[in-house]
């Protein structure tokens, strides 16, 4: 069970409920859900003792959700109704998965969908044999396209559609990694130091936005700006926002650089405006349990709770995005 797996971690349970401590004790925490978000509710409900723990998300054209399940190693579709059906089961490593970089279990991370109906997926093992980009055709079955790291934790993706790029963020190794649609060998392609831990997980979500990758870094509580040259190339990292502790992914409204992020040890989303301040729109009263990803459909919100602190109800929750 995950339980279990996260008892093989004491630094994750640590780092996340400090952060949580942190953000109760300060000043003008929401205690539920407020503009431009409305008409919360939870949508679909995952099993934790089948170690369910949603992790990152895509949503297709009609509104189903692609997940990660990370503990179950699993890829599912849940449909707007909310029934969940799992798609995929990735291999399990010989080891069990206990030679993961900080975390001691092999889970499933960072999800895109092509526009084709592909899935892209991160494992992260620990292991050479394992670890590295997957992708799963509608109706087929994974295959794994780039190698990975097996000393790093590859975690937040990105697709480049003009492009069919890959972008890969690692939490461990403090980097991010471009890799082609096709599949073959992975190149460095952002390595600053705004990227690194200060030791627990460093760069996480991961989104492309009018020609720059957006960059959460997790132990930091900032949201970075690198600019994709013309020649494919990253430009110089810029921080666009700070002290968001516990940030793990984030998702564009839409109107300019705002965005909202997946504040995973606090249980908030917090809305950034592109100054860089930020405000908390949703919290644990309305069914957040350590949120990890955040996806936009028209003006619906999609946040995953995958409960690695609370243990308690993981859950797909939708929210109203006003105009």
């Amino acid at each position: 069970m995950f339980t279990t797996a996260l008892s093989r971690t004491a630094a994750t349970t640590a780092v996340l409920t400090a952060a949580a401590v942190a953000v109760a004790a300060g000043p003008g925490v929401a205690s539920a859900v407020s503009a431009p978000l409305s008409c919360v509710r939870i949508a679909a409900h995952f099993d934790l003792a089948r170690s369910q723990t949603p992790e990152n998300i895509a949503v297709a054209p009609d509104g189903s959700a692609y997940v990660t399940l990370a503990a179950a190693r699993q890829i599912a579709r849940t449909t707007p109704g909310g029934s969940t059906r799992i798609l995929a089961t990735l291999p399990a490593p010989a080891d069990g998965g206990v030679h993961t970089p900080v975390l001691g279990f092999a889970l499933t991370t960072g999800i895109v969908r092509a526009q084709d109906g592909t899935l892209y997926v991160l494992y992260a093992t620990g292991t050479a044999d394992l670890t590295g980009v997957w992708r799963l055709r509608p109706g087929g079955t994974p295959q794994r396209i780039a190698a990975l790291p097996a000393a790093g934790l590859p975690n937040g993706l990105a697709l480049d559609p003009r492009t069919h790029t890959l972008y890969v963020t690692d939490s461990v190794l403090g980097t991010i990694a471009s890799v082609p649609t096709t599949g073959g060998a992975a190149r460095t392609w952002s390595a600053g130091p705004e990227l690194a831990s200060t030791g627990f997980l460093g760069a996480n979500g991961l989104k492309i936005r009018n020609g720059a990758l957006w960059v959460t870094n997790l132990d930091r509580g900032t949201v970075l700006r690198i600019a994709i040259r013309r020649d494919g190339s990253a430009g110089p990292v810029q921080t666009r926002a700070t002290g968001l502790t516990g940030i793990d992914d984030v998702a564009f409204t839409g109107r300019g650089d705002q965005i909202l992020a997946a504040l995973n040890g606090p249980g908030e989303v917090a809305l950034v405006q592109p100054d860089g301040s930020h405000t908390t729109v949703l919290t644990a009263a309305d069914g957040l349990q350590n949120p990890t990803s955040i996806a936009l459909r028209g003006d619906t919100a999609y946040v995953l709770s995958a409960v690695y602190v609370t243990a308690k109800d993981p859950n797909l929750l939708l929210a109203h995005l006003s105009g």
